[in-house]
């Protein structure tokens, strides 16, 4: 089978198309026929080294987490899916493991029916961001009418999920985003939007009980300039060090830092496809063929796009 891998860390001149043997698969996993693989920044990470201690440094590697397709064969213990089922999922292992290629051999148990009123790409979209999205939510507690809440970088995956699943609750809810992504913050659910080509958000005097940085470009140190004396700033992009450091320091402070550790589970994906039965929308800015895979990651890692960006086989 034709899939992606690299001989070493780099940058996307390193992706490589190469012919592998088709998977095999174990009793309690499925095969997949990829349709569609959506891009995240953890692919880059690991594959620009900054992960090597968890990665480790062992080739060739593989890339790609979130995946749609079509189960070609299944385990001999796997009851809850049969041959042609339309699915999506993720890998096990991101670290060692990757869905760029024609086929996946992945748990049973990493693997969701697609809905029907969904295409591959937008099913793709969904687990690692729509995961890391329903986690914030519910880290941020008790949210309703009161509530303030920025987040910065809103109009990527992650702020696609988060702001639709914010709306329902009737939070405040102020978006920074680019001008591109205006429309799409206050459609799906933002109560102000800030273009921060027009508008520097820290220059405010308003404050927030929840900041959440998207984007990976504001930080602590600023946002404690817009938190109120009781808040939480959310760190979906933490470095390594920032997971103790932090938690020694929330001791100390009453503005907390939390850094986030997602995975996509059972019962989020299931909130996901429950709001996605009601009306949830997933927005795919830019689809890509497999035989441009280098290009797409090319214009991910430029950024500014809204929703997600997808490679097609």
């Amino acid at each position: 089978m034709k899939t992606i891998a690299y001989n070493m860390f780099g940058g996307t001149e390193v992706l490589q198309t190469i012919d592998e043997p088709t998977p095999s698969i174990q009793a309690d996993q499925v095969l997949v026929k990829i349709k569609a693989v959506s891009i995240n920044p953890l692919d880059w990470k690991i594959r620009k080294g900054e992960m090597k201690l968890m990665s480790g440094s062992k080739f060739p590697k593989h890339t790609g987490t979130d995946f749609a397709g079509v189960i070609e064969e299944v385990g001999s213990s796997v009851t809850t899916f049969k041959k042609g089922d339309e699915v999506f999922g993720i890998v096990k292992n991101n670290m060692k493991e990757g869905a760029l290629g024609e086929y996946v051999a992945v748990p049973a148990t990493s693997v969701w029916k697609k809905p029907a009123a969904i295409s591959f790409a937008q099913a793709a979209s969904i687990p690692t961001v729509g995961g890391a999205a329903v986690a914030a939510f519910q880290k941020m507690g008790k949210i309703n009418s009161q509530s303030h809440i920025l987040i910065n970088g809103a109009t990527g995956g992650f702020g696609m999920f988060l702001l639709q699943l914010l709306k329902p609750t009737g939070a405040n809810v102020t978006a920074v985003t680019s001008t591109n992504g205006v429309a799409y913050a206050k459609e799906w659910g933002a109560t102000s939007v800030v273009d921060y080509k027009k508008e520097n958000i820290l220059s405010r005097k308003t404050t927030y009980d929840v900041v959440i940085d998207l984007s990976g470009k504001m930080g602590y140190k600023n946002a404690k300039q817009i938190m109120k004396p009781q808040a939480l700033f959310l760190n979906p992009v933490p470095q390594p060090i920032d997971i103790p450091t932090t938690l020694i320091q929330n001791l100390f402070r009453s503005k907390k830092h939390i850094a986030l550790i997602t995975a996509p589970s059972e019962k989020s994906i299931n909130l996901l496809l429950q709001g996605i039965d009601k009306g949830l929308t997933i927005e795919v800015g830019k689809v890509f063929p497999f035989t441009q895979t280098q290009e797409a990651y090319q214009y991910a890692e430029k950024g500014g796009y809204i929703g997600k960006v997808v490679i097609e086989l």
